[in-house]
Parts: C-alpha cells; structure tokens; sequence
C-alpha cells in the first residue's frame, strides 16, 4: 500500500508540475526551440530594471504586419475577396460593368481574367467598391460581411483564420509593457472595424493604405466621405513612413512575411540597442499552405532570405516552429 500512495504522490507532482509549467508558458502554440527563446530572451533583456538591454515602457514599440503575419492570405487577401463580393452586390447599379473590364469577367464568375490585368485592375476594383460613402457606413460594410462571410478552403469566418502563435506572442507583449500596432498594405479602414475584437489591437494602432476622404455635412450631420482616390500606400517603402507618421517611435521588433516588410524590418534594426525582428515562413503545406519566391502573393524571395540570414533576422517556420496554426484545428 505505501508503495502504491508512493507511486501516486509521485504522480500527482509530476502532473502538477507540468500544469504549472504550462500555465507559465506564455506561448504554449509555439514548439520548444531556437524561434522561441529567442523571443523569450528578447523580452527579457528589455524588460529587465539593471540589464544593459532595459527599454523604458514607452520605447517598448512592437510592428506587426497583416495578411500573412497575423492571418491567413491565401488563396488571396482577404480584403480582395471583400471586394470581389461588394462588385456582386454593387452590379444592379452598375449596368456598364457588363461589359467594361474587370468587372465584366467577374461577373462572369472569371476572377483570373478580371485580375490579369494587375495593379491597375485591383486599383479599379478596390475604388469602386471601397469609396462613395461615408466612413461610418463603409465600417459598417465591413462588419456585416466579416458576421457572414468565410474563408473559400477552412469554411470558417475569415476573423478565425487568424494565426494562433501570433495571438499568444501579441498578448506575452503587451503583458510585458509593449505597445502592438499593425502595420499593413491593407486598407486601414478596412482593418480597424475588427482589429480590436480580434488582435487586441485598437483602431488607433493600426497603421495601413488609405483613400483621401473630404469632410461634408449630410443630413445636417459631420461625415467623412471617402473618396476614389488613393492618400497612401503603406507598403515597402511605405511602412517605414507610416511608422513614423502614426506612430512617431522607431520600433524594437518588427514581424512580417514578405518582400513587402522588408524595409519595415530594416528600419526597425537601424536604431540603437536591442532589437528582434522576425519573418513567417509559410512552409507549411499540410496545415497551411507553403509559398515564396514564387508566389504572387506575400512573395518571400530568395534575396529577402539572405537578407535574413546576413542581418540575423529569425526566420519563422510555420511547420517546425508552431505546435499549433488556428485555434480551430483539432
């Protein structure tokens, strides 16, 4: 009998200890290893009163980008696929589109040829879907897709495919004295509706591309309307401005996934002390999807990755370095 009571006592700390240690691990999606204490060790030397790393609180800036950092991106950002489905619902209005380019293809249900067109098509689509009505209608659009729409393969609300890993490390920042902002090509009025919901990230700490609007008095009402014109592009080159124009400090850590962070990443690496910057490697066929060089969305080239590795930025594997994706996998 005592050794059987031996043998549970023994068992019990045993489980005990590894509940505990559970419950400390501030990242338990991410898989023990080189990614993860890296992490660890960054927060800890800047949060650290004494270490020769410390970083006063409100120098403690963290930038995240979007589409292929924070949430899925594939088969096509999700702000595309918003707009691919407001053209649907725009159509009764727009009987040109019959047969003007790309609208007509996509009302053929052919978004490939309504794409080919690039840049210049995308830019057509987003204006007339995205502008012409006042700001707090368009966020009110956004709401009532995001409350219905799903994502084309997962079959889930495009605010659930959102990467777990991510959320976790955004709380283990903030829990350690880190202000989060997001910093993305994507519309910036397309993400604030929903950013603070599901990133804890509130409107005025997201960072994006916008249209111009102008202020007029409608109904005897003050609105912004927003206008088919773009203001700014917050992307490559852009991020860096944004960042300086939103955010007025230099960040300490940067995350993102492509060519279009790559100089959001070097900025943040230009200042002095400490600094962490990372980049998500989608190579993950079997959960996720695994894309690159040569894909035509969130393209990570072969020169961003020996950059990477030259400046000694850590590169993310979504398959090695996260036990988990989506916080609906089973």
């Amino acid at each position: 009998m005592k050794s059987i009571r031996g043998t549970l006592s023994l068992l019990a700390i045993v489980v005990a200890s590894l509940t505990l240690a559970h419950a400390q691990d501030p990242l338990p999606a991410w898989n023990e290893g080189a990614t993860k204490k890296a992490i660890t060790d960054f927060v800890t030397k800047v949060t650290t009163p004494g270490s020769p790393d410390f970083v006063p609180v409100p120098e403690r800036i963290a930038t995240f980008d979007n589409d292929g950092t924070l949430w899925c991106e594939q088969p096509m950002y999700f702000q595309l696929i918003f707009a691919l489905d407001r053209v649907g619902k725009l159509a009764p209005q727009h009987p040109e589109w019959k047969t003007k380019e790309p609208f007509a293809s996509l009302l053929k249900g052919d978004v490939k040829a309504a794409l080919a067109g690039g840049e210049h098509a995308i830019a057509e689509i987003v204006m007339a879907t995205h502008a012409g009505m006042t700001t707090a209608e368009f966020e009110q659009i956004v709401k009532d897709w995001l409350a219905t729409a799903k994502h084309p393969i997962y079959k889930k609300p495009f605010t659930e495919c959102v990467y777990q890993p991510m959320l976790e490390l955004l709380a283990y920042l903030r829990a350690n004295g880190f202000k989060t902002f997001i910093v993305s090509g994507g519309g910036i009025e397309f993400m604030r509706p929903w950013t603070e919901s599901v990133y804890g990230i509130p409107p005025e700490q997201v960072v994006g591309s916008s249209i111009k609007t102008k202020f007029e008095i409608r109904d005897g009402q003050p609105v912004l309307v927003r206008l088919p014109e773009v203001n700014f592009i917050d992307d490559k080159t852009g991020k860096p401005v944004g960042i300086n124009s939103h955010i007025g400090r230099r960040p300490i850590t940067a995350f993102g996934n492509s060519d279009g962070d790559r100089q959001m990443l070097e900025y943040a690496q230009g200042g002095t002390g400490a600094r962490l910057l990372m980049l998500v490697h989608h190579d993950d066929k079997l959960r996720e999807f695994e894309y690159g060089a040569k894909s035509h969305i969130g393209t990570f080239s072969d020169a961003l990755m020996t950059e990477a590795r030259n400046k000694h930025w850590t590169v993310i594997s979504m398959k090695n370095d996260w036990k988990t994706i989506f916080a609906f996998e089973k």
